[in-house]
């Protein structure tokens, strides 16, 4: 039996008057990839980021319902904890262009004034640089600004900084969209490995990308969660008939 991390319950989210998510409920289950699929505007980001309270950041949202973290609620959780224990990548690369590839890696150290020593410092900069694959490629420009590398260096990069504060949970909003194939597929490669030490919730539009990498699928339309199981069942025998003509293509 699967060990659950998530637990989202009769969750809905307004913007203004709007109601962009409706009813969810969704179990997410411990270092496994889940995937939300879904076209354009059916609310695949708005649910990644009330996971971690990010959308709460515009003072237009109310949310009702609970999202529970290893069974604690989370809006019980002070929210900059919170980020540390529920980290997030977005779309587009965004390394600290300020700081060099060390100072990135620990940026959530040093943001959020926790004091470790020097020694610990290298430590983990060379671990979860390892982890996501880029120590041999930076470890001699370390000391060198993280805006320098390629796109999919630097996605590499922002996974690491999330990585660093040992999350529990990894949220990936679209990573690779900004990317190139040759990118997108070591992104893919990382997630898969990834897994065996935190979990990872991704939204992407990529349906090919979903089918690859992911254990668990949630197909969301108009706000509504329409179908949610494992994802070699979700795609080759679906319940909905909505959920058969996205992956088929017929709309998206």
């Amino acid at each position: 039996m699967e060990s659950e991390i998530l637990k989202i319950e009769n969750f809905n989210f307004f913007y203004d008057e709007k109601q962009i998510l409706k009813n969810i409920n969704l179990s997410i289950y411990n270092k496994k990839v889940t995937t939300i699929l879904g076209p354009s505007g059916c609310g695949k980001t708005t649910l990644l980021r009330s996971i971690n309270r990010m959308s709460e950041l515009n003072h237009n949202a109310k949310t009702e319902g609970a999202i529970y973290l290893n069974k604690e609620n989370i809006y019980k959780i002070n929210p900059i904890k919170l980020r540390q224990k529920i980290g997030m990548v977005f779309q587009r690369p965004n390394p600290f262009p300020t700081m060099t590839i060390f100072d990135n890696v620990i940026a959530g150290y040093i943001l959020n004034g926790i004091k470790i020593s020097k020694e610990r410092k290298h430590q983990i900069v060379e671990k979860t640089l390892k982890d996501v694959g880029l120590w041999d490629e930076v470890k001699d420009n370390l000391f060198k600004k993280g805006t320098n590398l390629s796109g999919g260096q630097q996605q590499r990069l922002c996974i690491a900084r999330t990585l660093a504060m040992k999350p529990d949970v990894i949220l990936l909003d679209e990573p690779t969209s900004a990317l190139d194939p040759k990118a997108t597929v070591k992104i893919e490669e990382l997630i898969s490995k990834l897994k065996n030490q935190v979990t990872i919730i991704l939204v992407t539009h990529n349906i090919a990308q979903a089918a690859r990498i992911s254990d668990y699928t949630a197909f969301l339309y108009l706000g509504e969660l329409i179908e949610y199981g494992k994802t070699e069942e979700v795609f080759t025998v679906p319940k909905n008939k909505k959920t058969e003509e996205y992956l088929g293509g017929k709309f998206g």
